[in-house]
């Protein structure tokens, strides 16, 4: 089966909101930028406006892994990258924003499109996740990018409004129906919060390019989407150490192994913080 873009969306500026700057957020928004300026050649009539939000300052064990240098040291991260992506835009006249903030679960994302999370924490994605329910009416993506040391996923979904009472048998699970765990913040790890005060430390808890690759593969998804127009999968797990892919077909019987059933009625993804 076939998922086929939103029609407004070919029509007018995409409105991005991306949550996290660090290893992963960093360099997917490298890919943004590639993404915007293909959707300009390619004849799309604004490209993506986006809205970048991250609580953190670049520290030395950033430097080598994610996309900073010795420069960037005590700098916020959202305005190290948006500034540095609005400058390798400047001929098209592109102002990004930068926000140097948490999003929590209070937000309403209503003005955005599409919400690419690239956050380490149940809590990041349980903000995300209430944020779209909290829209004031029809149906946004998010993209979700988690990893570990070596493997990660990457699962585009579709979030409807709370106020709707029925569910399109054909929307796109999004990764809290697919992984309930993964917006349940009592299960985040208080040593997964200790800094790295080196390269060598971080390396120890991560691939040098796991966030590189879940980053590519979150932007071509979305570049399909978006040029296309239709896309076939709407997620991989990728294992590094053993260079295999496994995509997330759009199917029925894919979502059910998976724990989803789709009966038309709207249920809400539950969280023991709510």
């Amino acid at each position: 089966m076939k998922h086929y873009l939103h029609s407004h969306l070919a029509s007018r500026p995409i409105k991005v909101l991306q949550v996290g700057a660090g290893g992963t957020g960093s360099r997917m928004l490298e890919h943004l930028i590639c993404l915007h300026r293909a959707l300009l050649a390619l004849g799309h009539p604004a490209g993506i406006d986006l809205m970048l939000v991250d609580d953190d300052t670049v520290s030395a064990a950033n430097i080598g892994r994610q996309a900073f240098y010795p420069c960037d040291l005590g700098a916020p991260k959202a305005h190290v990258l948006i500034n540095r992506a609005n400058m390798a835009m400047g001929d098209m006249g592109t102002v990004w924003r930068a926000e140097m903030s948490r999003l929590d679960t209070r937000a309403n994302l209503s003005n955005f499109d599409l919400v690419i999370g690239a956050v380490d924490s149940r809590s990041g994605r349980l903000a995300i996740l209430r944020g779209l329910e909290r829209a004031s009416g029809g149906t946004r993506y998010w993209c979700d990018l988690g990893n570990f040391q070596h493997t990660g996923q990457v699962v585009l979904g579709e979030v409807t409004s709370a106020n709707r009472k029925t569910d399109n048998q054909w929307r796109l699970p999004h990764a809290a129906e697919l992984f309930p765990q993964l917006v349940q913040p009592k299960l985040d790890k208080v040593a997964d919060d200790t800094p790295s005060c080196s390269l060598a430390e971080a390396l120890e808890k991560q691939s040098l390019f796991i966030n590189s690759a879940m980053s590519l593969f979150a932007a071509n998804l979305l570049y399909q989407l978006f040029t296309k127009g239709e896309i076939e999968v709407h997620g991989a797990f990728v294992n590094l150490p053993s260079m295999t892919v496994l995509p997330i077909a759009i199917d029925h019987e894919e979502w059910r192994r998976m724990g989803v059933n789709k009966d038309g009625k709207r249920k809400k993804t539950r969280s023991i913080s709510d």
